[in-house]
């Protein structure tokens, strides 16, 4: 077998490449022109204007979306100077209450101080009064057992039995001092 380059198909046309031939080359461009006229006006007139008009709407549409943003913004940012100023408000309210309670309960308890502190008075010289009356009483009692005490001591050193004046006497001297 023999080795034949195979540089045509058989049947087929010589002469190269078609767009690069003499003869076809005028009508080639004549037909490149109006296609390419026909292109152009498809495209601007038809094409052109619908993607035109969809950027435009996207324009129109991110223009909206942004203002409506900003709406919401200027809505939120009120809102939120709403809710400062009110709770705000509601914390000086809260501290006033605060304060009106605490200053009602510390008069309320220094009220309280005050009537204990008069019963406790009260009570006080009442007990003072008692403890006099006791003191008292108990000193009479002293005295006359000092002055009982006192007659049987001497009686019984010295046999005899002292007048109970002179005894009675020299134990309010004593019990003076």
């Amino acid at each position: 077998m023999a080795t034949q380059a195979h540089t045509e198909v058989p049947g087929g046309h010589g002469g190269g490449f078609p767009p690069f031939q003499k003869e076809t080359f005028a009508s080639q461009l004549f037909w490149l022109v109006i296609c390419f006229a026909l292109l152009y006006l498809l495209m601007a007139k038809v094409a052109l204007p619908r993607v035109g008009s969809i950027i435009e709407a996207r324009r129109a549409r991110i223009d909206g979306d942004l203002a409506t943003a900003n709406r919401l913004k200027l809505s939120a940012d009120e809102a939120m100077a709403a809710y400062e100023k009110s709770l705000g408000e509601a914390r000086n309210r809260a501290q006033a209450i605060a304060s009106e309670t605490r200053d009602r309960l510390n008069a309320e308890a220094e009220k309280s101080r005050k009537a204990l502190e008069e019963q406790l008075s009260a009570k006080m010289a009442d007990a003072e009064k008692a403890i006099a009356a006791t003191r008292v009483q108990a000193m009479s009692n002293v005295r006359t057992i000092a002055v009982d005490a006192a007659g049987a001591i001497i009686a019984r050193l010295t046999g005899a039995t002292p007048p109970e004046t002179t005894v009675a006497g020299a134990v309010d001297a004593v019990l003076k001092r």
